[in-house]
């Protein structure tokens, strides 16, 4: 019961705070087009966060597994609150850049978070866990751009102002219910066994990717440079082809949302019952290369939003699977550094995927990033049936 209730209050922080996220995300490039930004400047603009995050996001790990999840996730939330703010009253391209970063720096803490789901959960039970912890940003994400097409409509501002509040909140909800995590099945925080620095984690996973936890770091960081490529060009892509607006394109992340929180917190669990972590990860895989590949093919609004589904239905598959299998294979004493990691690779991913995504579609025309990052997913699916599964990520039963 003890861990339910931690994992219930985790989900409701990561709630509102996806809502805070999601409020702003989808209203950048149309930001960033009211100071005459082009494509490529939108793309550094997305991947702003991702460099911040890419930067900060192992030493935030190091920092949970020596002080405890608890502390880095509220100084995580204020920085958020903090990012928005000057969202609010960026009246520049370069405060929006400001924006990213700060909320980039306050976004690192994702390795954290899945690292808090690890310790409050049984091994077994880990893949389900973060199913039912990304189903609480899903759930934001449903939200959240609803919130802000509407928002928008009193003012520029008040999408900024409406998410730092959101944050400031979350903050002191946080404080009041959310206890540490290491008690349950972590080492209490401080020194304990030998930890490799962080550099020279990363410099194993480049030289040995075929490695245990190596390898299930490429295939979430490559899963995530296709997913990402889709993610900074789709709303150029709807504005250009179908004419969506920042009031209406609130509807496309409600849809989606909504198929998230399905995937993730009724179908994901049944099917790691049923085939098993490693099997839901290439299932997961194989949907989002597909949802990829169809999106750009549709020459109605409607059918392309239906193609767009099957992405959710992927990433819902894919990446909880993945990192519940990092969680198993990292040593307990690095689990935070490991996830940190994990998500510093996938930092980068979201770093190249803005940048060489609104190139192509500026340069080559608007089907072809969707349909190179497909290409991509489909490396990362030969590569998920390499992977052979540990007993605690088969079936349940077998």
């Amino acid at each position: 019961m003890k861990r339910v209730r931690r994992i219930a209050v985790l989900m409701a922080t990561v709630f509102v705070d996806m809502i805070g996220f999601a409020i702003v995300a989808p209203l950048l490039p149309f930001y960033a087009r009211e100071f005459d930004a082009d494509a490529w400047v939108i793309g550094w603009l997305i991947a702003m966060f991702a460099i911040a995050q890419l930067a900060v996001a192992p030493l935030w790990g190091r920092f949970s597994d020596r002080y405890g999840r608890r502390p880095a996730l509220l100084i995580g939330l204020a920085t958020s609150a903090i990012a928005f703010t000057v969202f609010a009253f960026a009246n520049t391209i370069w405060l929006l850049f400001l924006t990213r970063l700060i909320q980039g720096v306050g976004g690192g803490t994702i390795g954290v978070v899945h690292a808090y789901a690890s310790d409050a959960s049984l091994p077994r039970d880990r893949a389900k866990t973060l199913g039912w912890l990304s189903a609480g940003t899903s759930a934001g994400v449903m939200i959240g751009p609803a919130i802000g097409s509407l928002a928008f409509r009193f003012g520029a501002e008040m999408p900024g102002l409406v998410a730092a509040f959101l944050c400031l909140s979350n903050v002191i909800f946080a404080w009041k219910w959310l206890p540490e995590s290491s008690d349950i099945n972590a080492p209490a925080p401080g020194p304990v066994g030998e930890r490799r620095s962080i550099r020279g984690f990363a410099l194993d996973v480049l030289r040995n990717p075929g490695g245990e936890v190596a390898r299930l770091i490429w295939i979430y960081t490559v899963g995530m440079l296709g997913f990402m490529s889709m993610t900074a060009v789709i709303p150029l892509y709807l504005d250009d082809s179908f004419g969506v607006t920042a009031e209406t394109i609130g509807a496309f992340f409600v849809f989606i949302g909504f198929l998230s929180i399905l995937m993730r917190a009724i179908v994901l669990g049944r099917l790691v019952d049923r085939f098993g972590e490693t099997k839901v990860m290439r299932m997961g895989a194989a949907f989002l290369m597909l949802g990829l590949f169809l999106i750009p093919i549709p020459d109605h609004v409607i059918a392309a939003g239906i193609a767009m589904g099957l992405v959710p239905v992927g990433t819902a598959l894919l990446f909880p699977s993945v990192s519940a299998m990092v969680s198993h294979r990292a040593p307990r004493h690095e689990m935070g550094q490991t996830l940190g990691v994990q998500q510093a690779f996938g930092g980068v991913a979201r770093v190249v995927a803005p940048i060489w995504s609104t190139l192509v579609y500026q340069g080559l025309g608007v089907s072809v990033p969707f349909f190179l990052a497909s290409g991509v997913v489909a490396f990362v699916t030969l590569l998920a049936f390499s992977v052979k599964p540990q007993p605690m990520e088969e079936p349940a039963g077998t």
